[in-house]
């Protein structure tokens, strides 16, 4: 009996060294150390043995097992350095082989669309003019002729700081009255970009912060007709040459007389869709002759000098040019949105 023992651990030890893999150690252990192994059905021969070799027998099959448990361990230690190993030279580095090009980055869609913006009204001869993102009362609404009370200032939920009379714009039309106070007397022709924010509830058609990109225009005998030729060639030269604008009358505090620009529906072409409302319009922006109040405001006198201003926001713009629904997107950091722009 005590033969057989012997035999049993040279072949158990033979077969282990045969074993390459973890499924491989895996049936070995099962079919050798396991509940049902061979060494383990060993204790329950003690019946077979004799009174005088019990002791013995006993001894020498913890013996086999502790032999066997140790040279597991050790090999399972050394098919996993080996299968780990093979990994690394797999994934060796060959200086041969042509490099890698890094994963680069792209543009922001509001940012292609503010360039875009920003070029066409550029070859018209506007400049950009950067005014603050926090700014006082008086230049987001008093000087607006929005005086305190007034109730177009509910229109635009504010944030408000822990300075008196200092908040966050609700709008790039803040920048207006710095413009023509830097460039009077000259005439003016400038394009204000830049990020607003309002207290609103977010939902898929508005945020607590946006862009906005503002235009005014000051000078003398500036007429309502060059505001309609400006932001036509804007919407032809951004939204295609056969693109159809019509000009709605409006209300803003600022501009007198007002009014609201749309486009063509460029996914039914004014047939009607779910993205026009089945009107076949879409409104882009909101524009209008500058009241006097704040050509005032700026140093001109009303009198001699006329102006226009519009505003637009790059965002809606962009929602409009490619059925982007939400407009919580472009704030979600969501790289499978950003990257369609790529």
């Amino acid at each position: 009996m005590l033969q057989e023992l012997d035999t049993i651990q040279v072949a158990a030890t033979e077969a282990l060294t045969n074993a390459t893999d973890a499924e491989a150690l895996e049936e070995w252990y099962r079919a050798t150390l396991g509940r049902k192994g061979n060494v383990q059905q060993l204790s329950r021969r003690f019946g077979e043995v004799s009174a005088e070799e019990r002791p013995l027998f006993g001894k020498r099959v913890n013996e086999i097992k502790t032999a066997l448990q140790q040279a597991f361990d050790e090999r399972s230690a050394a098919v996993k350095r080996e299968h780990i190993e093979g990994l690394i030279a797999a994934d060796a580095l060959d200086v041969t082989l042509p490099g890698r090009q890094p994963r680069r980055g792209a543009l922001h869609p509001s940012t292609l669309v503010l360039r875009r913006m920003t070029r066409i009204f550029g070859d018209m001869g506007f400049q950009v003019y950067r005014s603050p993102d926090v700014v006082t009362d008086e230049y987001n609404f008093e000087w607006l002729n929005m005086p305190p009370e007034h109730p177009a200032r509910d229109m635009q939920d504010t944030f408000y700081t822990t300075q008196e009379n200092v908040l966050l714009r609700t709008h790039t039309s803040a920048g207006q009255v710095m413009a023509m106070r830097e460039y009077h007397p000259e005439p003016i022709r400038v394009i204000l970009p830049g990020m607003c924010y309002r207290n609103e509830q977010i939902t898929a058609r508005s945020e607590i912060q946006f862009h906005q990109i503002e235009g005014l225009a000051v000078g003398t005998d500036i007429t309502f007709a060059d505001l309609k030729g400006t932001l036509t060639e804007f919407a032809r030269r951004f939204f295609g040459r056969d693109r159809e604008t019509r000009f709605r009358a409006s209300y803003f505090p600022f501009t007198e007389p007002s009014a609201e620009m749309d486009v063509s529906c460029m996914l039914c072409d004014g047939a009607g869709c779910k993205l026009c409302k089945n009107t076949g319009w879409l409104e882009i922006l909101g524009c209008g002759m500058v009241h006097p109040v704040v050509l005032r405001h700026g140093g001109y006198d009303p009198d001699v000098y006329t102006g226009f201003a519009f505003g637009s926001g790059p965002e809606r713009i962009a929602m409009l040019r490619y059925g982007i629904e939400d407009i919580r997107y472009f704030w979600g950091n969501d790289h499978r949105f950003l990257e369609q722009y790529s």
